[in-house]
């Protein structure tokens, strides 16, 4: 093994990947900008994370090559990045390499001046001349050459580049005269309805993205208007999803994306980013349509990241590889022998007729487990239930034999925000008290372990925590602490999001702007202050602060919030309407802010029998745009919703209001009933 170079300081997995490449890396911060700036040597910025397959290539081809780590070091000060640690990072130079190339992805590759402003970049290059790629090699000594012999060139590239990136971050968010009406949910719905494939579901052809947020969108609007149409589309992308092999059959939780149109063959890593919103969406799914099948999804899929993705302390982690033992999706395929040889001749078959595992195989020889269109019509019935429940158990202690993917073991504060909330929310709604108690442990871990000094944080691994905390991160913990005080009524919860709402306006918004950037204003001065507000594999910060803000505006009374989260909302209204399929959570925010929603308050005992059945009531019904808080007696009455609100006749009592209008206090579930549904 290489000598460890400076990464192997580094907590962040994905960075240890590479302590031990010949390549003299260096994490980004001031000892490798010092170094470019005292030497006057232009900076090679590689950007990936743990679950990358091409990371993983690029990696074995070049980073490992003596030689091409010999060009790299003799001519550049080689960073490296990992961008789920540094989003901000990543984002100025993805902006950069877009310009340049009209695409982007990862492992990101960009060539830097010791200011750090880029004058060229890419993504993946090969060793040699492949593709219509250039040969990294070459590519290297190219670039380093003309930064020593045609400086004023490069120059010129990298001012125009700086340029490009500020133009970038300060457009698409200067609000407009156009009021923000129910017409441009009708917009946006028309223009997703139109990219929907109709025969396959989800959007476009291939390759083909989970997309959660515009499903929750496309709910919320069929809840709106009760157009039947757009609930379809929800259904029919959710059974297919759940029926392809982008869903993990034996395991539960889902794949990254799916190559084809088919949903059959993945990107094999798991993210828990998508494992959390897609969770919440199928939970959506269930409340406001029914099907086992849903229930199903969201109970797999969270059993998953209880099983696989949690840490001992109760932080959730952030992927797991595609590749095992080097090969992509090799944990995960199978084929007719080694499902016999696990089930039994009788099982094995039957299990291989409905799985679709063959001979021939649909991925390299192998099968990728799927549900076949006839099994899935076929499928009913308590019996079939229990025969798949026992196949998949058998089989998934068969598959914990093999070497499994590799574990990105970090914890980040955003991604645990959206999981905490998935969990709190369907443990209340599907009466599964070990998912609330462990969205609560997750809270617990996280305000412990990643709050320093008043300051949140982003990272954590092995008992230490990093880096100053983004928006994303603020506003998903709010969002996540939120979900867990509706479940539990506990006003910790409550008060923690409180604080957290009024320290992320103190570091993220600028009032003279009227907007919000990604990172606060004690943060590192960097080229351009980043400000992604396009909703993509996970919501934007922006969207998600827009979102929490309006709730948080409902139940502390606070009009300021709901003055920042319109001025958002209204920044971004071309967006929406031209470009929803980029804004899925800000059309959901803007649902929310264009409705009236249900003020909810539940006084009573957490764990008394109509506490629990109250909660159920609210809990068991489809109500996107709806506010619950609740405590167990006068405790919360400083809050506008719990002022005033005590148990009745010493039995737990619930008060609903809508526009400015309170009903009577109720204290049996068919009376709240009532209530809520009309």
């Amino acid at each position: 093994m290489a000598k460890a170079n400076r990464l192997i300081d580094e907590t962040s997995p994905y960075l240890l990947q590479h302590a031990h490449n010949p390549v003299d890396w260096y994490p980004w911060g001031p000892e490798a900008l010092g170094r470019a700036a005292r030497e006057d040597m232009p900076i090679l910025l590689s950007v990936g994370y743990s679950a990358c397959h091409w990371c993983h290539v690029m990696e074995r081809e070049s980073f490992e090559n003596p030689e091409i780590a010999a060009l790299m070091n003799a001519s550049f000060v080689c960073v490296k990045v990992d961008r789920e640690e540094r989003p901000d990072i990543d984002s100025i130079y993805m902006t950069a390499v877009q310009s340049l190339t009209g695409q982007g992805g990862w492992p990101m590759t960009v060539f830097l001046t010791p200011e750090g402003r880029p004058f060229y970049g890419g993504t993946y290059f090969p060793p040699e001349d492949r593709g219509g790629l250039p040969a990294f090699p070459r590519l290297v000594e190219t670039l380093a050459a003309a930064y020593r012999e045609k400086r004023g060139d490069v120059t010129r590239a990298a001012g125009q580049l700086a340029r490009q990136i500020a133009q970038v971050v300060s457009s698409g968010m200067e609000g407009g005269a156009e009021p923000l009406t129910v017409e441009v949910i009708r917009t946006a719905g028309r223009a997703i309805a139109g990219q929907i494939d109709r025969r396959h579901g989800g959007i476009g052809l291939q390759p083909k993205f989970p997309q959660p947020m515009i499903y929750e969108f496309l709910l919320r609007a069929h809840a709106r208007s009760q157009d039947p149409e757009l609930l379809e589309m929800v259904e029919s992308t959710l059974s297919r999803m759940a029926e392809g092999g982008i869903y993990d059959q034996i395991g539960g939780g889902f794949h990254r994306y799916s190559t084809d149109t088919y949903w059959l063959v993945p990107h094999f890593e798991k993210m828990l980013y998508d494992n959390a919103l897609l969770a919440k969406l199928y939970l959506h799914a269930y409340q406001a349509a029914g099907g086992d099948i849903y229930r199903r999804v969201v109970e797999e899929t969270l059993d998953y990241v209880a099983r696989e993705m949690t840490g001992p302390e109760g932080g959730f982690y952030c992927a797991q590889d595609a590749d095992s033992e080097g090969v992509e999706g090799k944990f995960f395929v199978w084929r007719p022998e080694e499902t016999i040889a696990v089930l039994g001749k009788e099982d094995g078959k039957a299990f291989n007729d409905y799985y679709g595992v063959t001979r021939r195989g649909n991925f390299e020889g192998r099968s990728i487990l799927h549900v076949s269109r006839s099994a899935a019509a076929g499928e009913g019935g308590e019996q079939t239930a229990r025969t798949l429940r026992r196949w998949k158990e058998r089989m998934l202690a068969a598959r914990g034999e093999r070497v499994p993917p590799g574990l990105d073991d970090k914890v980040l504060t955003s991604w645990n925000g959206l999981a905490m909330r998935a969990f709190a929310e369907a443990g209340g709604a599907l009466g599964r008290q070990d998912y609330v108690e462990r969205a609560g442990r997750n809270a617990e871990f996280l305000l412990d372990n990643l709050v320093r000094d008043g300051r949140l944080m982003r990272t954590y691994r092995n008992g230490e925590a990093r880096l100053n905390g983004y928006l994303e991160d603020y506003a998903a913990l709010i969002d996540g602490l939120l979900a867990l005080h509706e479940a539990t009524l506990d006003l910790r919860w409550l008060r923690e999001s409180i604080s957290l709402g009024e320290a992320m306006m103190d570091l993220f918004w600028v009032e003279a702007e009227s907007r919000f950037y990604d990172t606060g204003r004690d943060h590192e001065e960097l080229i351009a202050r980043p400000r992604d507000y396009t909703d993509n594999a996970a919501p934007c910060g922006s969207s998600m602060a827009a979102d929490v803000l309006l709730r948080l505006a409902v139940i502390t009374g606070n009009s300021d919030h709901r003055r920042r989260a319109a001025a958002s909302l209204r920044s971004v209204r071309e967006l929406m309407t031209r470009f929803p399929t980029g804004a899925g959570h800000w059309l959901c925010a803007l649902d929310f802010y264009l409705s009236t929603p249900k003020e909810i308050a539940v006084v009573g005992r957490q764990g008394d029998a109509g506490t629990g059945s109250l909660l159920s009531e609210v809990f068991r019904r489809y109500l996107p745009n709806r506010v619950l808080v609740g405590s167990d007696g006068p405790a919360g009455s400083a809050l506008p919703l719990l002022a005033g609100r005590d148990r009745i006749d010493g039995q737990a009592a619930a008060y609903v209001c809508e526009s400015y209008v309170c009903r009577l206090p109720v204290t049996e579930p068919g009376a709240l009933a009532a209530q809520l549904v009309s």
